[in-house]
């Protein structure tokens, strides 16, 4: 079998390519250009092109599939070759399909929580002894490549992306999955340039409820009704779940589970026993208890996903510490949207009550660039004392936004027209104001000033505030 990537250098695809190179199908690919660790993962794995570009010559009628990259434009020459010669052609959630669709998928879906939910799933079956391939958006430690598909795994792990499919294909990703299993840990707007309205945007989820099927008898499982797993704390998913008319699937609402925190650690308290874990938070107690559902649906007790998870130490740039002393520590998280900010910062101030807590957040994405959407950020980084905003001009020239002024920013984070601060009713205290950079270096420089005895510093972006090492910053400062 013959299989040609259009883009393959993304962060997806490329992870696909290896994982077909891997089942034994012959891999090919282009791309203009590819950057590290994806060249140099490709080079290792003989599937580097020669040379960047494209090159139509390369697309023959012997190629049994063609997968389409997201950065393809739709005038892309091989594209056009492709579709000229008739051949089939997928995007990378099509073809995951494909490789799929005789197994039991679990897809995590939510605006929030997608990536650790899936993170969790993976680590307890592989605890287990559970064999399953997966989809993951971030390196998980343990695992080699972001995506594994197999000829014997009966159970396949898929966090789901909302965002567009490719070029050609403008659904979202996470409708193409069928889910047997569907998870949806929370609702929140974004990609509002793909979803100008929010309600636009919860349609989406209720779409992918209604996509749910039932476990088929060649994923070698017993046959059993479609299964929907959700936040039931999150208004706008038990909304959705709630109103959803199917009454032919089994609807698993969740909360977060008893705990405790006892000298920084936090420990799961049910049927008379503690399990300590490695992660934190309110979030990734919901997370923890999304996954636990799941695991339960191939057959992973209570008993068994306790053992497991408390060796989870979670996924890649979420709540990922960095480096830490008796009396600091520095982590870094993926959080950019509003929700995954407040929820970050309240995990670190519940697992260190105590300490001073500073906050930078860089904007980054296209949505939280965007002037309409700023106004969702008021009050987002309340929990924090001292709460740093960063965003670069240059970022928005290359998404072709509008220059964005410093003191708009700091007036929607303070949540007050006038920008002056406020009381926080929730916290009953004053609430100290945000202080907005639009040089990174000059941030870095006041963080480094602080006295760091008894404090931490959370640096959240889904990007690295052009350039920072946060290695070297946390040597610096702890």
């Amino acid at each position: 079998m013959k299989v040609h990537f259009i883009a393959i250098g993304g962060s997806a695809m490329h992870n696909l390519a290896i994982a077909l190179c891997q089942k034994g199908i012959t891999v090919t690919g282009s791309d203009d250009e590819i950057f590290d660790p994806a060249k140099s993962r490709l080079e290792r794995y003989g599937l580097l092109p020669a040379e960047f570009g494209w090159h139509p010559e390369r697309i023959t009628k012997d190629l049994d599939a063609v997968v389409l990259g997201m950065h393809a434009r739709v005038d892309n020459p091989e594209l056009l070759r492709a579709q000229e010669l008739g051949l089939k052609i997928y995007s990378y959630p099509e073809y995951l399909y494909e490789q799929s669709k005789d197994k039991m998928r679990i897809v995590i879906g939510g605006s929030h929580g997608k990536t650790t939910t899936t993170a969790m799933i993976l680590h307890v079956l592989a605890h287990c002894g559970i064999e399953a391939d997966y989809m993951v958006g971030a390196q998980l430690k343990g695992f080699e490549v972001m995506v594994r598909l197999s000829h014997t795994a009966k159970v396949m792990v898929i966090e789901g992306d909302e965002y567009l499919t490719s070029p050609i294909d403008r659904r979202p990703k996470f409708h193409l999955y069928h889910p047997n299993v569907g998870i949806i840990t929370g609702i929140e707007w974004d990609h509002i340039n793909v979803f100008p309205t929010f309600d636009i945007y919860r349609e989406q989820f209720d779409k992918f409820i209604d996509l749910i099927e039932p476990v088929s008898i060649k994923a070698g499982l017993s046959d059993s009704t479609g299964v929907l797993i959700y936040c039931d704390e999150d208004k706008e998913v038990h909304r959705v779940a709630v109103e959803n008319q199917r009454t032919d699937i089994q609807k698993l609402p969740y909360v977060c589970p008893e705990h405790v925190v006892e000298n920084g650690i936090t420990y799961l308290t049910h049927s008379n026993h503690k399990t300590p874990l490695m992660v934190f938070g309110h979030h990734n107690l919901l997370n923890l208890t999304a996954a636990r559902l799941a695991c339960r649906q191939v057959g992973v007790t209570d008993e068994q996903f306790d053992e497991a998870i408390s060796s989870f130490e979670g996924a890649s740039k979420r709540l990922e510490l960095v480096k830490k002393s008796d009396t600091c520590a520095v982590y870094k998280d993926f959080a950019h949207a509003p929700s995954k900010l407040r929820a970050t910062i309240h995990a670190m101030r519940e697992q260190y009550p105590d300490r001073r807590l500073v906050a930078c957040m860089e904007l980054h994405t296209f949505s939280s660039l965007t002037q309409e959407f700023l106004q969702q950020y008021a009050h987002a980084m309340d929990e924090a004392d001292v709460r740093y905003v960063y965003f670069s001009q240059h970022a928005l020239q290359l998404k072709k936004l509008p220059p964005l002024d410093p003191e708009a920013v700091r007036k929607a984070f303070v949540g007050d027209p006038e920008g002056e601060p406020n009381t926080d009713r929730n916290q009953n205290h004053a609430v100290r104001n945000v202080e907005v950079f639009t040089d990174s270096a000059a941030m870095v420089a006041k963080v480094k000033e602080m006295e760091w005895q008894n404090a931490n510093l959370l640096m959240m972006s889904s990007g690295n505030f052009d350039g920072i090492d946060f290695a070297v910053l946390a040597d610096e400062i702890v």
